[in-house]
């Protein structure tokens, strides 16, 4: 594809990823725009000071753009972050499940909601410092892709000859691949992303940044959600919700013993240790969460491990290469295969983004469902994350973790069990 000064939308946060990944496109010819999201009210922002899309980034960025010889713009998406991602976030712990707010952002915010910003500055391409390789394929003749003539329609980018799709692949350096945010992302997303450090290590961008003299050179990577200081969830959402707005109940071990209360099921995730009963010669995990209940079920460390769960919401990619698996897309540009796989195919299992991945064997169910067979039992399988299926380094799609059933059924409760001392 030629890029002779076509025009890009650079989302800049003020880090020295999207400094650099600025750079990079105004030397492989882009006309690069850069753009920061503001995305907290005037009466939150210092909450968010040092943040990401807080008001230190924001000058970072503007500065980092004057120093590239770009312009540089500020949009407020505030109402759109609040109503998009932080009451996702809550409503999530609400239903007693994990919420993945990154997931979210991007594929509502970052390419979603700032491609209309993008459409009337007249760009053609979306682009972040995300660690992730997106490869635009157009192709010709007899080649489609892998994917079923059936469905081949404008509204998709799908024609015969010579249309286009995209493949996301894992970034270059494994230690900072972000493919795992980037899975929920359907075609038309795809199709206008750049991601020009997907190849690259971030040392060589720390280099580059040097190189350059920019002052973010050495800025610190964020390690924590960007509108959560301090990385204390429980006081983010007291803040949020009100004390009065959590679901308080009772706590349960997997026999059916009651075991003492709790102060909202919100404050709970699976795998957690703090804030559980004493009184047991093992160390108790949190292993379930009922939301109907608002019961909290602990067990021993053998109770966390899994061999299978269900995903729901799947969004399924084009596979370029290898083996035909019956890929579709669906006739709505959505990007979600349907019927997608039509028989179980192996792949490796990703269950959050710190997980290195397990083989699995994938079917795919009705309704946007997918069951997982993991061969190797895993520890901690969340109700609420993003589980994102690789084949090699190529990301085939993902869903979201679903309660299992065998844990929400079944239990006979003993509320008049003394309670274990805390």
């Amino acid at each position: 594809m030629s890029n002779s000064r076509q025009r890009v939308l650079l989302g800049m946060s003020g880090g020295v990823d999207s400094s650099v990944a600025g750079y990079l496109l105004r030397e492989q010819g882009y006309e690069v725009i850069g753009v920061t999201m503001k995305v907290w009210p005037q009466d939150c922002i210092s909450r968010a000071e040092d943040k990401c899309c807080g008001p230190q980034a924001i000058a970072d960025a503007r500065g980092v753009a004057h120093s590239l010889g770009i312009p540089h713009y500020v949009v407020d998406e505030a109402d759109q972050f609040e109503r998009l991602v932080i009451d996702y976030f809550s409503s999530e712990y609400r239903a007693g499940r994990t919420p993945n707010p990154c997931v979210m952002c991007n594929e509502k915010l970052k390419f979603g909601n700032l491609w209309s910003k993008a459409a009337a500055l007249g760009c053609d391409y979306i682009a972040t410092g995300h660690y992730a390789i997106i490869e635009h394929i157009v192709a010709a003749g007899d080649d489609r892709g892998r994917m079923d003539p059936s469905v081949a329609c404008e509204s998709t980018g799908v024609d015969d000859p010579g249309y286009s799709y995209a493949i996301l692949r894992k970034g270059s350096d494994p230690r900072k691949d972000q493919s795992y945010f980037l899975f929920s992302l359907r075609q038309p997303q795809l199709r206008r992303a750049l991601t020009p450090l997907g190849k690259m290590t971030k040392p060589q961008i720390r280099e580059i940044a040097h190189s350059l003299g920019l002052k973010v050179a050495d800025k610190i990577d964020s390690q924590e959600i960007c509108f959560v200081p301090g990385n204390d969830y429980k006081a983010f959402l007291r803040s949020h919700l009100g004390e009065n707005e959590f679901h308080r109940g009772e706590i349960y071990d997997v026999a059916g013993n009651f075991l003492g209360e709790h102060g909202g099921i919100e404050f709970f995730t699976i795998g957690q240790r703090r804030g559980l009963p004493g009184g047991s010669p093992q160390p108790r995990y949190v292993v379930d969460l009922d939301p109907a209940t608002n019961r909290v079920i602990v067990g021993d460390a053998d109770d966390l491990v899994t061999d299978e769960f269900e995903i729901d919401r799947a969004n399924w990619h084009p596979v370029a290469a290898g083996a035909d698996r019956g890929d579709a897309i669906d006739t709505q540009g959505a990007g979600v295969n349907a019927p997608g796989y039509r028989e179980p195919i192996e792949v490796t299992a990703k269950i959050r983004y710190s997980h290195p991945g397990t083989p699995a064997t994938l079917t795919q169910l009705e309704d946007g469902r997918a069951h997982v067979r993991l061969h190797d039992p895993q520890r901690a399988v969340t109700p609420g994350q993003a589980a994102v299926f690789y084949d090699g380094d190529v990301v085939l799609g993902g869903g979201w973790i679903c309660r299992s059933e065998a844990m929400s059924g079944g239990e006979t409760f003993n509320r008049s069990a003394a309670p274990a001392l805390a």
